[in-house]
């Protein structure tokens, strides 16, 4: 009996954190690997930032620390007149529940997203070409049946998330967080600095739920280990779709050697940018999303967030 009112309480506590569906966000993201592997339960956690001066400054009573980690093997984007298709993607990030019903994101230092990077459909050819602008036809020239007329895209947080609404997490049709990012274009013909979106002027995603996710809940032990008594739980939500069609996207800029922006007019020119809310979307696929905290941190208190932290190494294998 108390096992079952101790996981209601526990789902009640945290679902709607989890519900967040933060899939959304990992619809793209840097392209890395992480290399931490852990045991168990903690599997999929491997970037957690446990260590972060927030998550372990949480006492457990006024503001609670969790992981969250959700992947999903592919999805979209729809840039003005350019769709992309996503590969692997992943996002991680600590989450900071407050006492008042608020919550705070932690990023891992290295940044919450990462992801395969996407190819842009026709490459540069389809970017830019044809034009009008005579250095930019001479480079069409150069790439016609050509390995250079490849682009890769891959978009990057350009700052922490914000605006976080936990209920919209379990509900659909209600933005859930707004979440920062640029579009870095890569091309030996488009410089290292070609982006969508900068850091003062970034796109800003506001994902909502399609539909509800499956919901599961397990238990386990500090280092991983499954147990029916352990003091450690996590929380899955499964199969959701996310999507958001309500950002505007800024046009190119930084792209070209030095050819004083012509390459970045050819390409938003090409590609319809800058483009209004509306014309864009993004969607994210079969989501995994994964919370794992404290089953009772309030009885970790002050050093709930110390505690966390310690499970999570003492699972590094």
């Amino acid at each position: 009996m108390n096992r079952l009112s101790r996981r209601t309480r526990l789902a009640a506590t945290t679902v709607t954190v989890l519900g967040t569906a933060l899939g959304s966000f990992a619809a793209m993201g840097t392209a890395t690997a992480a290399t931490t592997q852990l045991n168990g339960e903690w599997g999929p956690f491997t970037r957690c930032p446990v260590g972060a001066s927030a998550m372990l400054a949480a006492d457990g009573l006024v503001q609670t620390p969790q992981c969250v980690v959700s992947t999903s093997a592919g999805g979209s984007i729809k840039l003005g007149n350019t769709t992309v298709t996503t590969g692997r993607t992943e996002l991680q990030i600590g989450v900071v529940q407050n006492a008042d019903g608020t919550s705070s994101v932690v990023a891992p230092p290295t940044g919450a997203l990462i992801a395969d990077s996407a190819t842009v459909p026709g490459g540069l050819l389809g970017l830019m070409c044809p034009s009008n602008i005579p250095a930019v036809t001479a480079i069409c020239n150069q790439i016609a049946d050509s390995s250079l007329n490849k682009i890769t895209a891959t978009v990057e947080s350009v700052g922490a998330p914000h605006d976080f609404n936990q209920t919209a997490g379990i509900l659909t049709d209600e933005p859930i967080v707004a979440i920062p990012v640029r579009i870095h274009l890569q091309n030996p013909f488009l410089g290292s600095n070609c982006y969508i979106g900068t850091k003062s002027n970034p796109i800003v995603l506001r994902p909502h739920n399609v539909n509800l996710p499956d919901f599961g809940m397990t238990f386990f032990k500090g280092d991983g280990t499954l147990a029916d008594d352990g003091d450690m739980s996590r929380i899955n939500l499964t199969g959701a779709t996310q999507n958001d069609s309500t950002f505007a996207v800024p046009g190119a800029s930084g792209c070209g050697l030095g050819l004083l922006g012509l390459i970045d007019a050819a390409v938003n020119l090409k590609t319809g940018l800058p483009s209004a809310a509306g014309k864009n979307s993004v969607t994210l696929n079969n989501a995994q999303t994964y919370l794992a905290g404290l089953n009772a941190p309030g009885a970790a208190a002050p050093d709930a967030g110390k505690i966390l932290s310690q499970n999570w190494n003492s699972a590094v294998k």
